[in-house]
């Protein structure tokens, strides 16, 4: 299992963040916790569709040096697409069965 960390781009309260995400929910809580992020910071289901953790810069660092791997951008969306919820289709859901 992998734990893989993002650029820290985006900018919010003064401070540049980053993404935090694994192969299994249960190992990126874990790691998380290694790390020193409280449990309090995950975004996951229903609110996000995929399960990580914004990391500031300072973080992020601490993360890599205790084995997240570093990701670009187009990795950390690979990551993304490969962990998260599938999206429901909510017309399809509201529709009678005889209309389907």
């Amino acid at each position: 299992m992998a734990v893989y960390v993002d650029e820290p781009v985006w900018p919010w309260a003064g401070r540049r963040w980053c993404h935090m995400l694994a192969d299994d929910e249960a190992e990126l809580h874990r790691f998380a916790a290694r790390i020193g992020i409280h449990r309090h910071a995950y975004q996951g289901p229903p609110k996000t569709s995929a399960p990580h953790y914004d990391l500031t810069g300072l973080e992020r660092d601490r993360a890599v040096r205790m084995g997240a791997q570093p990701v670009g951008r187009e990795q950390i969306v690979a990551v993304f697409r490969r962990v998260r919820e599938p999206r429901k289709n909510k017309m399809r859901q509201q529709l009678p069965a005889a209309a389907e």
